[in-house]
Formats: C-alpha cells, structure tokens, sequence
C-alpha cells in the first residue's frame, strides 16, 4: 500500500485550505498512492480554537474537492474536517475525519476523546463523538485501516477497539499542540500503539504555529520508517502488507491478551 503523508499548514481560509488539500491529492495521484492522509482540522484551523464558524457541511467545498480528486486519482483520501453539530439544539461543531474512496465517502469518524488536557478545552467549541458507535475500518490496497485522531492517541483502548475490529493499520490524522515534551509524547505513543498491537502506524501531524508537525509512518516492530520535521512537507511511502502479516505471526500479544475493551 502506497501512502502519501500530507504535513500541510492549515489556516482559517477556508478556499486557502481546499488549494493546499487539493496539491497534496494531486501529488498522491502522481506517484500512484493509493492512500492520502491529509492531518486533523484539514479543512480549517485557528490556533486560539476550532469551532462552529469554521464548519462546513459534507457537500461544503472541501469535502466535494476530495471526493472530485480521489475520483480522477483513484485513491482513498482520510483528512480531518470540522462538520456541523448533528445535535439539534447544539452550537458546537464536530471534530471528525472522513473517509474518501474514489469519489465516496464511505465512513465517518467524530473524535471520541475531545482535548480537554494541557490548558486547552475543546469541549467549549465540539461536540464529542458517540464511543459506542461501531470502530470505522476501511479496506484499502488490500490491508484494513483503522481510523482515529489526535488525542485519541493517548488512550491505549481506542486502538485495541480498531485492532479487534480488525485494523492492522492506524490512520491518526492530528493538529497535536506543541508544548514541553509534546513532540516526545507523539513519538512514543504512536509507537507504543504500533508495538502494543503489532500494526503500522500512520500518524500526520499539522503543521504551522503552535503544533509539533512531526508526522511519522511507525512499523508493527517499532521501528520509524519515516518521520518529518516541523515544517510543511508532502512525503510518499510504501507500506508492506506481507511484513504486518508476518509480524503477527511472530509476534502472540494479540492473541494471549486478557482482556477486552468495551465502551462506557
């Protein structure tokens, strides 16, 4: 499976933001991906706090121009979007991530672990997505692709809920917050998540003001196969699906686990 890393900077600009996304399809397309991972908060970004004002609906223009390349490209685009509330009466937004398959969106994540830690309090802004709705994992290029964001990360549960659901492969779209020992946390969380389930990881951070960047592709060993700086950059890599096979059959954490993870 061919993966195009897109560590793009997101502004406020909503038609800003369409042209970067657009580029980094584009480019997936040129080097025959079939996967492009666009980062959280992909169609619009404020570094003071996401919220309503910069939700768009599904047939908003950032949505309709990823379904318009993935088509031409004939690749599957996961990005983080700000939708509307789907709570009447509610004036949050939604954090989520879609799930863009040759035109279609197929599936749709909201974040389940809002990020009220480390000062911030995105509860404020966004509604929380349902923990009990059923794990999004896709099909692509012949692996299973589990989907979650940013903060989820943090929770060891949210990735074994994919695995069991049968991801051997962690998509993380994230805008993670740069601080003291920040961009050490991302690191070692994306690969403890690859260790402790014997999959890839594939976390794309956001770049720009205030975030760590640092996106990395994370083998089911550990091992980082591929890892960006701070800056803005668009990077393509392979990702081996006899490898992951094998490294489960290597490797018996799966299956002498004890326990199971239900929501609550």
């Amino acid at each position: 499976m061919r993966v195009t890393v897109g560590q793009v900077e997101v502004s406020a600009d909503a038609g800003a933001n369409v042209v970067v996304a657009r580029s980094v399809v584009t480019e997936g397309a040129r080097l025959g991906a079939d996967l492009v991972v666009l980062p959280e908060y992909a169609s619009a970004y404020d570094h003071r706090g996401v919220g309503p004002a910069h939700a768009q609906p599904f047939d908003g223009p950032f949505v309709r121009m990823l379904e318009e390349e993935s088509a031409v490209g004939g690749l599957v685009v996961v990005a983080g979007v700000v939708l509307p509330s789907r709570s009447e009466g509610d004036d949050r937004a939604s954090n989520a991530v879609v799930v863009v398959d040759r035109g279609t969106v197929v599936a749709t994540y909201r974040k389940v672990h809002l990020y009220d830690a480390f000062g911030g309090r995105e509860s404020e802004r966004l509604e929380p997505g349902d923990p009990a709705a059923p794990a999004v994992v896709v099909d692509v290029a012949g692996l299973r692709l589990g989907v979650m964001t940013c903060y989820d990360l943090r929770f060891p549960e949210s990735a074994r809920r994919l695995v069991d659901a049968g991801a051997q492969v962690l998509v993380v779209p994230a805008a993670w917050v740069d601080g003291p020992l920040k961009a050490d946390h991302w690191r070692t969380l994306a690969q403890a998540r690859a260790i402790e389930n014997v999959c890839a990881v594939v976390a794309v951070g956001q770049a720009g003001k205030g975030l760590v960047g640092r996106s990395l592709v994370v083998g089911p060993d550990g091992q980082v196969g591929l890892e960006l700086d701070e800056r803005a950059g668009v990077r393509t890599v392979d990702v081996d699906p006899d490898a992951l096979v094998a490294a489960r059959d290597r490797d018996a954490t799966l299956t002498n686990r004890r326990y199971v993870v239900v929501p609550r």
